[in-house]
């Protein structure tokens, strides 16, 4: 598939999440502390709660509900109670636009 226009690169605040949604799952994008943007899902796989919604801590989002940590960069959970990683989708951004391929993952 291609890649879609998601939002605008300024549109995106430091340390925060922004919910996407695809078809039927949802994305979310982060920009962590240093400026990088990231593309994991947006559920928690532990309680099935909103990661968008949570915070982020270098390279990590928490599950605001019960307290699990993704690594931005590999999906994998770096705290209990989750186990079980998300998907991480390749970010691009092209002329101040971030683009991501809601339908190829880069890790799970």
């Amino acid at each position: 598939m291609t890649a879609i226009r998601i939002c605008a690169l300024d549109e995106l605040g430091q340390d925060e999440a922004l919910r996407v949604d695809v078809d039927d799952f949802s994305i979310a994008i982060v920009k962590d502390s240093s400026g990088t943007v990231h593309a994991i899902g947006d559920t928690c796989t532990h309680g099935d709660i909103s990661l968008s919604e949570g915070f982020v801590e270098g390279e990590t989002l928490e599950c605001w509900a019960h307290g699990s940590k993704f690594s931005l960069i590999t999906g994998k959970p770096t705290s209990l109670p989750a186990y079980e990683p998300v998907p991480v989708y390749r970010v691009t951004i092209v002329d101040g636009d971030v683009f991501v391929d809601p339908y190829e993952t880069i890790a799970v």
